[in-house]
Order: structure tokens, then C-alpha cells, then sequence
């Protein structure tokens, strides 16, 4: 028997090489909450949840709160084996939250493969120990997206998630310019951040296509509750189109697919409450036959490693955008997978191999017993 013995909560803040900028925000920043689980026998399980309040609706003292009030003293004491027992029991301790569920849950999954002795992607199915990442592209004036696009390219990447959305027609000129810059054997992925109305998202998407941007997918073309206007564009254009912000949970991936509003389903922890949900929006998915993107908010290298031995667990995780790590200006963990330009290697070490908090950027908030 192993039992949860204490939840330990504090906070990183790590700064950026350069600002990352997108449709709905600029960040010099993360900030981010962290958490330890520790059992009675000592092992530990790290987790982290990004304060996204544009997506999620939640701050970082929101995060502290959920996880101290609701989500931890819900599955204290409780045996880490029952793990179907903790994620209901997670989940049913406050409604939403999901990024805060995300931290507590991918520490119980982490816990739950060191107990097992194995790297958490093994035992969530996958043999893959490498898995391909785009590089993201902020939203900036187009010389600089240029330079920031040939440099990844330079850099060795081949997929390049453009951020676009606010600027119209002017989106239209930094997409082509970039296509013409880095050529025709790079992938572009375009993130317009539910910028765009549905006969806009329409129209500048379907010009992209006249004028042989061949770009690889769109996400998220309108507002995140516009399920009718995504379905509007995804069947005017011929680009496929990726619901992000639009799918928290199965239930969501199941009425997209099934009304056929959206080509593709992005995953990302800090929606889904953790890799519990997760799990099961690749098994609707894989039911229907549709690809999934595993993606991620401004996070630190916990909680994209456990999106990455997710992603290297799934085979209907097709599609890779965990650039995260690679933003910051130090390295603040030891372990997990190695980030290494658009490659991620999964390692052999036990769970999702960080087996420490932060030593600098880093303060603790709390421990719940």
C-alpha cells in the first residue's frame, strides 16, 4: 500500500528569451503554480498549471485556492493504485478548474509510473521514445517574423506554427511572405486565436489557399462557444481546421466529430483537467478516425513533459506543439525528456523523470496534509 501523505504547492517564475506574443496577449514572463505530491513511503509526483485566464478562466490565486480547498484535500490519504477513485474524486472536489486539476492530476499519474518502476508514456500504452515539434512563430512586425521563421528553420525545424488573427489583411501578407521566406518543404500551421468572425475566418483563409500558401491546418478560426461558425468554415474552405479552444473535454470532441464542425481536435492538459480527460478525447478520436494536435499554454517543463509522454503514448496524437521549454532563459529542472530543437527524446527514467522543484525562480505557497 502507498498512500498520498501530503500535497506541497508553490510558485516558478521563469523569464523569457523573448517576448512571446499571440492574438490574445504579450508575456515576458511564466508564472506558473507548481505542485509536489508525496506519499507515505516518500516517493513524489510533480505537477503544474499554467493561470491562462483568457482560456480557462483561471489566475494563479484562483489555481492555489482550487488545489488547497478542494482539489487536495479530496485524495488525501488515498491509495495511489485506486487511480480511477482519485481522478473521480479529483474531479468531482469543484467544477471547472481545469488547470488546476492538471497539475494534482499529472502528479498522481507521475506517482503512479514511479511506483510501477517505468516512464509514464510505457505505461499509458506507447513504445515511441521520439516524437517531432512544431516551433511557434509570435505575432510581430513582419520583418521579425521572417527572422523569427528562417532562424527556426535554420534551427531545424520543419513545422512552424504561425501565430495570426488581429490584422486582417495584413495576416494575409506576413502568412504569404513567410511561405515565399522559408519555401515550400516547411509545414505551416496557422493559430488564429478566435480572432476572426466565420465568413472572415472564410475569406482570408480561402484567399491563403487561392494565392498557394498550402498551409498544413488552421486552428481555431472563430470564438471558442461559435461551434455553428466553425462548423461554417470548416465546411467552406479546404484547409482543415482544428478545434482548440472549443474542446475542454470528451463531451466536446464527441459533438465536434460528430457534427463534423472541426477536421481536427487539439489537446491540451491545462483544458482537459489533466491526462484522465485527455486520454479519452484520443479514444473518441481514434473511434472516429480523427487526427488530434497535443499542444500547450506557456508552461515549464513539468507539465510539457507530461504532455509529451502522452503524445509519445498515442498514436492518434499525430500532430506536436510542445515548444515551450525552449523559450525560456535557464534551464529549471533536472530530468524529464530532452528538448532538443524539433526533436523531444522520452528517457527511461521512472514517471515523467523530474524529481525535484525548481532550485532559483521558485517559492513555496503551501502543503496540504
Amino acid at each position: 500500500m502507498m498512500k498520498i501523505d501530503r500535497i506541497e504547492i508553490g510558485e516558478v517564475a521563469i523569464p523569457l528569451r523573448t517576448q512571446v506574443k499571440t492574438a490574445s496577449r504579450t508575456i515576458d514572463a511564466l508564472h506558473n503554480i507548481l505542485i509536489r505530491i508525496v506519499t507515505d513511503s516518500g516517493t513524489t509526483g510533480y505537477g503544474e498549471a499554467s493561470p491562462t485566464a483568457w482560456s480557462t478562466g483561471e489566475t494563479k490565486a484562483s489555481i492555489r485556492e482550487a488545489i488547497m480547498q478542494y482539489i487536495a484535500p479530496s485524495i488525501i490519504g488515498m491509495e495511489i493504485f485506486d487511480l480511477d477513485t482519485i481522478m473521480k474524486k479529483l474531479h468531482a472536489s469543484i467544477v471547472n478548474n481545469p488547470s488546476a486539476k492538471a497539475a494534482v492530476d499529472m502528479a498522481v499519474y507521475d506517482l503512479y509510473a514511479k511506483t510501477l518502476g517505468q516512464p509514464l508514456y510505457k505505461i499509458l500504452g506507447g513504445a515511441k521514445q521520439k516524437i517531432e515539434t512544431a516551433h511557434t512563430i509570435s505575432a510581430k512586425p513582419t520583418d521579425e517574423m521572417l527572422r523569427d521563421s528562417l532562424q527556426a528553420v535554420q534551427d531545424g525545424f520543419g513545422i512552424l506554427n504561425v501565430n495570426a488573427g488581429k490584422q486582417g489583411l495584413k495576416d494575409v501578407e506576413n502568412l504569404l511572405a513567410i511561405r515565399k521566406a522559408v519555401g515550400p518543404g516547411i509545414r505551416i500551421r496557422i493559430e488564429a486565436d478566435q480572432c476572426w468572425s466565420p465568413q472572415e475566418a472564410v475569406r482570408i483563409i480561402s484567399t491563403l489557399e487561392d494565392k498557394g500558401m498550402q498551409a498544413e491546418l488552421v486552428e481555431q478560426p472563430v470564438k471558442a462557444h461559435d461551434l455553428t461558425g466553425l462548423k461554417f468554415v470548416t465546411q467552406h474552405v479546404q484547409t482543415p481546421i482544428v478545434a482548440d479552444e472549443s474542446v475542454f473535454f470528451a463531451r466536446d470532441a464527441l459533438h465536434i466529430i460528430q457534427t463534423q464542425s472541426a477536421d481536427l481536435i487539439n489537446i491540451k492538459l491545462m483544458k482537459t483537467g489533466g491526462i484522465h480527460e485527455a486520454l479519452k478525447i484520443c479514444t473518441v478520436a481514434e473511434t472516429y478516425g480523427v487526427d488530434c494536435m497535443i499542444g500547450c499554454m506557456l508552461e515549464s517543463k513539468i507539465s510539457v513533459s507530461a504532455a509529451a509522454h502522452l503524445a509519445a503514448a498515442k498514436n492518434s496524437i499525430t500532430m506536436v506543439d510542445l515548444i515551450g521549454p525552449s523559450f525560456f532563459k535557464m534551464e529549471a529542472y533536472e530530468g524529464g525528456p530532452l528538448f532538443s530543437g524539433s526533436t523531444i527524446k522520452l528517457g527511461d527514467a521512472n514517471g515523467i523523470g523530474i524529481n525535484a522543484f525548481p532550485k532559483a525562480h521558485f517559492k513555496k505557497l503551501g502543503v496540504v496534509k
